[in-house]
């Protein structure tokens, strides 16, 4: 029988480019099909997040006659939403960075697709007014609590399978469902409340967020685990060739003594405080602004208009950001230019709403504060991913916590506000405020570079 003679140097050099060849079929970063898969399948559940999110808001001015409440009541209501929001956020990203965002995320959507399509009937479980309105509170806080794990365990996604390079687009155009979804409460919801009443707006979208849910955790999710068991069992013959910088990433605990020394760290919460302040008076209070100042407007016009002209400009700051940073400019100028886009912007036509008094130019005021909202997305919302990309799904938790405190705090206080004044030009004024102070801090010590490893 011949020997056979085997070159060792030559079936190691083979075996390493077959490794090599599967780690790239494996791929850290998601392929091209599976982007936009998953970019689509994220954009849909935000949308149906922040449409489960805005139906009280578009509601709340005939819940409010049929219940009873008044504007501090009323204010009570929309702002309970963020205390349970605040309350899962850090632990949303941990969670999300510990066993995946793709486990959280659908168990999550099941729960708040649930509360938002019993809301109605919880309203009514008692004739009492002041225990309704608890139970409807209680509510809301269990739908923000279930909420609070979307967006860090998004984050964590992207975070993981996007490459920096194209990071501010993708997530920008996830992000974007949050204007769909509140255009689809504004549009959709408010025909079939003025056609069959306030509750069947809860009962649609509540459908449609078990329905997202589903068919995320079935075509999206399911699939993408079964590939990354087929990858494993292709990979279990070699193991031995594997080098330490091959085997799979360990999961290092998150440095927050060092994170919490930095100062772009704060001013990320700052800037993402002062944004949230306004986008969420702004989310929450538009709808009986127009009510009260121009009652025979159209509810579908003034719910649809502002989203409609902000997804574009959403969309469109992420391909602006990620051309800029391709053509050499650095990561932190680009955050910090759409940061005052959004800040500024939201700060500028808040205040100069003040002197106008037509619909129309009210309307337009409105509408493009909310569009500079969009560029917020390309700023600090994805600066998490660039301080600290490892972990970036508990950073962003933290910092969507302190984002969420304006939404019951700048909520109530503006309800409170138009109870004991009268004045949305006090209200629109104390928010451009607060916008120009979350830009001065973000500009003067924001940064898009890596500040932990």
């Amino acid at each position: 029988m011949a020997e056979r003679v085997v070159n060792v140097d030559v079936y190691d050099k083979e075996c390493k480019v077959l490794l090599k060849d599967k780690r790239n079929s494996s791929g850290k970063f998601w392929t091209r099909s599976e982007k936009k898969q998953w970019v689509v399948g994220l954009m849909l559940g935000t949308s149906m997040l922040y449409a489960a999110r805005t139906i009280m808001p578009l509601c709340i001015v005939s819940t409010s006659q049929e219940l009873g409440w008044d504007k501090t009541e009323s204010g009570t209501v929309l702002s309970s939403f963020f205390w349970g929001y605040t309350m899962t956020q850090f632990l949303g990203g941990y969670l999300s960075d510990r066993i995946g965002g793709d486990i959280v995320l659908p168990i999550a959507a099941c729960m708040w697709s649930l509360i938002t399509f019993w809301t109605p009937q919880l309203a009514y479980l008692s004739t009492d007014k002041h225990i309704s309105l608890y139970i409807v509170v209680l509510s809301r806080v269990s739908l923000g609590i279930c909420q609070g794990f979307h967006y860090p365990g998004m984050t964590s996604i992207i975070s993981r399978k996007v490459n920096e390079q194209e990071r501010s687009l993708t997530y920008s155009m996830v992000a974007s469902g949050s204007h769909i979804g509140t255009l689809l409460t504004g549009s959709v919801g408010s025909i079939l409340m003025d056609r069959y009443g306030w509750q069947f707006p809860f009962y649609f979208i509540g459908l449609c967020g078990l329905t997202w849910m589903l068919l995320m955790r079935y075509m999206l999710i399911a699939r993408q685990r079964n590939k990354s068991v087929v990858v494993s069992l292709a990979d279990a013959p070699l193991p031995d060739l594997a080098t330490s910088k091959d085997k799979p990433e360990t999961r290092s605990s998150v440095p927050w003594i060092l994170l919490f020394t930095k100062p772009a760290f704060w001013a990320l919460l700052v800037g993402h405080f002062c944004h949230a302040y306004s986008f969420f008076v702004l989310l929450s209070w538009l709808p009986t602004y127009f009510h009260e100042n121009f009652p025979t407007a159209k509810g579908w016009v003034f719910n649809v208009v502002p989203w409609v002209v902000t997804i574009p400009s959403s969309i469109g700051s992420g391909w602006l950001a990620d051309k800029m940073i391709s053509s050499g400019y650095s990561v932190t100028f680009v955050r910090k230019f759409m940061e005052s886009v959004a800040l500024l912007g939201t700060a500028f036509f808040l205040f100069i709403i003040s002197y106008t008094s037509s619909y129309t130019s009210c309307l337009i005021c409105l509408a493009l504060a909310v569009a500079c909202c969009g560029f917020h997305n390309s700023g600090i919302l994805v600066n998490p991913q660039d301080i600290a990309p490892k972990h970036a799904g508990s950073v962003f938790g933290i910092m969507n916590m302190a984002g969420a405190i304006p939404g019951f705090v700048g909520v109530y206080i503006a309800g409170h506000i138009l109870e004991t004044t009268k004045s949305w030009n006090a209200v629109f004024g104390q928010t451009s405020v607060v916008c120009v102070f979350g830009w001065i801090v973000y500009v003067i010590f924001g940064t898009g570079r890596r500040v932990v490893s």
